[in-house]
């Protein structure tokens, strides 16, 4: 058997962009703009084939031209395919999903551009592949951008749209189906009218209008009398969540300077959390006074939008399937850490969290989808982007993900001398005063060259030198590449 050819996956992607930007638009008169989805095939020979949404018939999918219609026939078990949109499961009989099409033509390697924006479609396509034995990558983050940023007016209609009940279902979560002894009564009508509101959704909170908005949504199920609460429906707008989802909500402590510690838990429906939580910050923590302004206003030292962003994102992304851990927000005069139970989302890896390059994607779209019409989260991924560039605007240390058991460990730091106290006294007492300054400096960055760092510090090239190699020494910097293209990056493990 000939060995499989070597490819190059980046190459691959920018590849089926390149073919997606050919899609031909069909004749429509619902007013449902047209994606542009493009898709390779790559043989074990290395040879490929390729295919766009509508390229030899209108409205046809890319991934069914693909292998349908190009391949048809052709033995591709050994074959991988890139397709810059998550592959539909279900559609009008007698059509079958692409996800089932590439499952039965036995291909086991497929990279995914975006996931699916429909909060009842999200994920599912990819999950019946994974479910089948196919392994499944996310394009490059920067990518993905490129995909979004093309599918711009698809993605905004997609956002305000919900989908049909899938006729085999696939299960992301068990929460996607009701809670025993949960009932619609259940349901906190401000918690409604919050998102009701921040969504832009014009139907009132209490009318039958609004009500099958979340119905489509996946945040009930049933009508009239029999209408329940899905468990997602629950943990977002429930009055008391907590009654049937003990491990909902959000643990709070703050370790004050005077050596108290105060202690908050927020259990109630999670759309209602972020406001319930700033306000306690505020009156929880000594706070500082806003000079930027004409009238005096005491606030907080602290920056809430990230903390925002990192909360939204834990509630939204933890595994409510690990019972017994709760969310935890736990700050101090150092840091703000925010535990989400559950690692990072397959195929995501911890090292692309760090490095702020993690592919987008949603372990509970559901729950994404809400927060994002709220305007409460990115619509796509974890919120790096923003993340990174809020800290980078309030020249903070970039912040670090660690894994502490099963918990993902978002750590933001409040300060560039807190950059030192995370150290650890015993390796923080083995750098000189310049070499802390230069340690505070660094981690604002993802990675400088020698030059860079030197100029930043005013320093002599050749102490510069020793720093970056007395960092690499103590395990806190890597060198990467060579000669002109050496650049130096944080160890933020």
């Amino acid at each position: 058997m000939a060995a499989k050819s070597k490819f190059d996956p980046r190459k691959m992607m920018e590849k089926a962009i390149e073919v997606m930007r050919a899609s031909i638009a069909e004749q429509r008169t619902d007013g449902k703009p047209n994606p542009l989805v493009g898709a390779v095939l790559v043989r074990p020979d290395g040879s490929i084939e390729t295919a766009c949404r509508g390229e030899l018939r209108e409205g046809n999918h890319a991934e069914f031209t693909l292998l349908e219609r190009k391949c048809v026939g052709e033995k591709l078990d050994r074959s991988v395919l890139f397709a810059t949109l998550e592959p539909c499961l279900n559609r009008n009989e007698p059509k079958r999903g692409c996800a089932r099409h590439i499952v039965s033509a036995r291909i086991k390697e497929v990279w995914v551009g975006i996931e699916d924006d429909n909060p009842t479609v999200a994920g599912k396509g990819i999950e019946h592949l994974r479910q089948h034995g196919v392994t499944v990558h996310m394009f490059d983050r920067d990518l993905q951008e490129i995909i979004l940023a093309e599918n711009q007016t698809f993605f905004e209609w997609a956002r305000k749209q919900t989908g049909k009940p899938e006729p085999e279902p696939i299960k992301l979560s068990k929460y996607e189906d009701t809670i025993d002894a949960v009932a619609l009564g259940d349901l906190s009508d401000q918690a409604l009218e919050r998102y009701r509101s921040k969504a832009g959704i014009e139907p009132a909170a209490d009318s039958a209008e609004f009500a099958r908005l979340l119905r489509q949504q996946g945040l009930i199920t049933g009508e009239g009398e029999a209408a329940t609460p899905t468990g997602f429906g629950f943990l977002l707008f429930g009055k008391r969540p907590r009654n049937a989802v003990p491990q909902a909500g959000v643990l709070a402590r703050a370790e004050l300077a005077d050596g108290k510690t105060s202690r908050a838990e927020f259990g109630q429906a999670m759309v209602l959390i972020p406001g319930q939580l700033e306000e306690w910050l505020n009156k929880t923590l000594p706070s500082t006074l806003d000079r930027s302004r004409m009238e005096r206003r005491e606030q907080v030292d602290l920056p809430f939008e990230m903390i925002r962003e990192a909360v939204v994102n834990a509630l939204i992304h933890r595994d409510y399937d690990i019972t017994g851990q709760k969310c935890q927000l736990i700050v101090n005069a150092d840091t703000i850490k925010i535990k989400s139970p559950g690692g990072p989302i397959a195929p995501i890896t911890l090292e692309q969290m760090q490095a702020f390059s993690a592919p987008m994607k949603s372990r509970n779209p559901v729950l994404h989808y809400v927060f994002a019409r709220m305007g409460l989260a990115e619509e796509q991924g974890f919120g790096l982007t923003s993340l990174k560039e809020q800290a980078e605007e309030l020249r903070l240390p970039l912040p670090s993900f660690t894994m502490e058991g099963d918990s993902l460990v978002l750590t933001i730091y409040r300060s560039r001398r807190a950059a030192i106290a995370s150290l650890g006294k015993d390796l923080a007492e083995n750098l000189s005063k310049a070499e802390r300054a230069g340690w505070e400096w660094l981690v604002t960055r993802e990675a400088t060259t020698s030059s860079e760092y030197s100029e930043a510090l005013n320093l002599a090239y050749r102490t510069a030198m020793n720093h970056l190699k007395r960092f690499q020494d103590l395990g806190l910097l890597e060198k990467v590449g060579a000669g002109r293209s050496t650049e130096y990056r944080i160890l933020r493990s």
